[in-house]
């Protein structure tokens, strides 16, 4: 597995159980570094994973708001965990993050959609992060 994609899937899952604890995602990163450099056993938090949860951090209200206007049907709340969250990572990735090329964001989550979630995820997962990937320039502002 590529070290980004690792990265990713771990951010993931750092977004995911900050979600069900209900805690900030910086406070279960840190949980996260720390285990993994006092636990030989917890693999690495790499520097792309702190940057993909950190940038995420710093626009979570205007990623919520993209997610809750452009997921017709669905609020937040009735969301699946798992989707939200995969959505959430790559919402971030995709507007503000330009080192990464828009279909590799995409591919990335549909497959994070594939592994953890439902059936019918990955296309969800798809089409709104293509919806997104449509209106990047006017999605941006903060």
């Amino acid at each position: 597995m590529a070290a980004r994609n690792k990265a990713r899937k771990r951010a993931f899952q750092i977004l995911f159980e900050a979600d069900q604890r209900g805690e900030s995602v910086q406070t279960v990163l840190a949980d996260w570094v720390r285990h993994s450099r006092s636990d030989d056993r917890q693999p690495p938090v790499t520097e792309y994973t702190m940057q993909l949860v950190e940038g995420y951090a710093g626009h979570v209200d205007r990623i919520d708001d993209l997610i809750s206007t452009y997921a017709v049907g669905w609020t937040l709340d009735r969301m699946p965990v798992v989707d939200r969250n995969i959505l959430r990572l790559g919402a971030y990735e995709l507007v503000w993050e330009d080192e990464t090329p828009d279909a590799v964001v995409i591919d990335e989550a549909v497959q994070l959609a594939k592994e953890f979630s439902t059936d019918d995820s990955p296309a969800f997962v798809n089409g709104l992060l293509a919806r997104f990937k449509d209106l990047k320039p006017s999605l941006r502002r903060d």
